[in-house]
């Protein structure tokens, strides 16, 4: 069966992250849209965006392209904007897939929900930039991000990623209606994610926060959507399967 996917990003990257996911999905007979959030676009005034300018972004983008029985898909600190994104865009939706990605609980920000040394580096980071933005730095993307990649390739996709603005990982979340929403849901766990250490692992909290979520495990870093777009873009696919 055809599907219609949004595919939206984590933090520092826009929609071009994920044309070989895309290609691979249109390829299999999908339909796909991968916009990039406010704040994030080449040309976009990063200081003072906030979570909800990015929630607010994304339901505009799926009402005025006019699109119904959606798989919302989201990445990361994605989940925080599909979380908001959902309860308005509900009549449109078929499923949620949630990749490697933050479910929020009420009120617990993106630097609530992650290991402390992380929340002190974005805040130190957006301190130095000099428009309250955060820029992961290339060791620590190497290291715990894009690690199953040559250096050359963890270079080239580093060097296309854009400051992301600090309120977007600061601003808490109210998920009383994400919480009483009845969508399918479904979670993709990449193999080789290392992002989240120990027990603050993508697989130890978040799926655990869905309603009876089919679980999908896939090969891969955190960064899969580049290292193995073909496999993720399969994982995609099963994650629509009914429950």
């Amino acid at each position: 069966m055809s599907e219609t996917f949004v595919l939206v990003t984590g933090a520092w990257h826009g929609g071009w992250a994920w044309r070989p996911v895309a290609t691979a999905l249109r390829a299999a007979g999908h339909q796909v849209h991968s916009p990039t959030l406010v704040g994030l676009g080449p040309d976009d005034g990063p200081r003072g965006v906030t979570l909800t300018d990015t929630v607010n972004g994304l339901v505009e983008y799926v009402e005025h392209a006019g699109l119904t029985d959606v798989t919302l898909v989201g990445h990361s600190w994605g989940g925080y904007v599909l979380t908001g994104a959902a309860p308005r865009l509900a009549s449109r939706l078929r499923r949620l897939v949630f990749w490697s990605a933050f479910v929020p609980e009420d009120g617990e920000s993106l630097i609530d929900a992650c290991p402390p040394h992380y929340g002190e580096m974005f805040q130190a980071l957006a301190a130095a930039s000099g428009n309250d933005t955060v820029l992961l730095p290339l060791e620590v993307w190497q290291q715990a991000f894009m690690q199953d990649a040559g250096e050359e390739a963890q270079r080239t996709v580093h060097s296309l990623l854009v400051p992301q603005p600090l309120g977007t990982f600061t601003e808490k979340p109210d998920t009383a209606a994400f919480q009483a929403l009845d969508i399918p849901s479904s979670y993709v766990l990449s193999t080789e994610d290392v992002s989240l250490p120990g027990e603050w692992a993508w697989a130890e909290r978040f799926p655990q926060r869905l309603k009876n979520p089919l679980v999908i495990e896939t090969p891969g870093s955190h960064e899969g959507c580049f290292t193995r777009p073909t496999e993720l873009a399969d994982a995609f696919i099963r994650a629509c399967a009914s429950r």
